[in-house]
């Protein structure tokens, strides 16, 4: 069983780097395979729950050769609701921040399948969390952990993380749909001196990255002939607020602990 000591030394890494990477599987292949499967499922328009995901840009029948973004998966999927409640999960979130408090916010289901050509549309601008997160007061403590159901090599069109960036404040020129990353880099603020280092997330079938909200991450064409698979699991802890006590848009939903579930410690 995965203990908060397996990642506590993590931590300075963390807070350093603005993210961090696994190097080995938190979470068992049973739990994947179920996954997996409810992935297909959900993106078959099947939902065992009875209830349909948020509205999403991409819907069941939509281009299968286009980046497929799904909102809230959990709603839609018992398996995916157990993805989220595996205890290693909260146990890493805990230790990386020092919360006392780990709640599951938001979740998007990608499913990025491999570039057949050059005109395929499935990379991921650069952009920061943040810039998408309006209904969380300023300074809420916000991070997101990227859960891969699918080995996630250089070739697959990995996550990148440009280290230390979460120190650099709010970057407003991010774009989570543009596709080219280049041109996007060179319209970005970045802080003078500020070294521009990215780092893959290179993770095995359950591996998880954990990122800072303003670090700034994007992803290029998956050069494979199978489809990367993952969960970005949006998380926050004891230190994020609403902006409005009504909920609204993305915290919608957080008074639900059957679709936001507290995965570590309590309110």
């Amino acid at each position: 069983m995965t203990e908060w000591s397996d990642f506590q030394s993590a931590r300075p890494q963390y807070e350093a780097d603005g993210f961090y990477i696994t190097q080995k599987p938190l979470f068992p292949q049973a739990l994947i395979a179920d996954a997996i499967a409810g992935m297909d499922a959900i993106r078959r328009g099947e939902y065992d729950t009875g209830r349909p995901p948020c509205p999403s840009v991409w819907n069941p029948g939509d281009d299968p050769d286009r980046l497929c973004k799904i909102e809230n998966p959990q709603f839609a999927s018992r398996a995916v609701r157990a993805l989220l409640r595996y205890p290693a999960l909260g146990t890493l979130a805990a230790a990386l921040t020092g919360a006392t408090m780990v709640q599951v916010w938001w979740v998007q289901l990608l499913y990025k399948p491999p570039a057949k050509d050059d005109s395929a549309v499935s990379n991921i601008g650069w952009h920061q969390d943040r810039q998408y997160w309006g209904v969380w007061e300023e300074g809420s403590e916000l991070f997101t952990a990227w859960i891969a159901l699918s080995d996630v090599t250089e070739q697959s069109g990995p996550m990148r993380f440009v280290r230390g960036s979460h120190r650099w404040g709010v970057l407003p020129q991010g774009d989570f749909f543009a596709q080219d990353l280049d041109a996007l880099r060179a319209q970005m603020d970045v802080p003078p001196g500020a070294l521009w280092e990215e780092v893959p997330a290179l993770l095995p079938p359950g591996g998880v990255s954990v990122h800072h909200c303003l670090t700034l991450h994007g992803s290029g064409p998956n050069q494979t002939d199978r489809p990367r698979r993952s969960f970005a699991v949006h998380l926050r802890t004891q230190n994020a607020r609403p902006v409005n006590r009504e909920r609204r848009g993305l915290t919608e939903f957080i008074d639900d602990p059957e679709l936001c579930p507290i995965i570590y410690g309590h309110l």
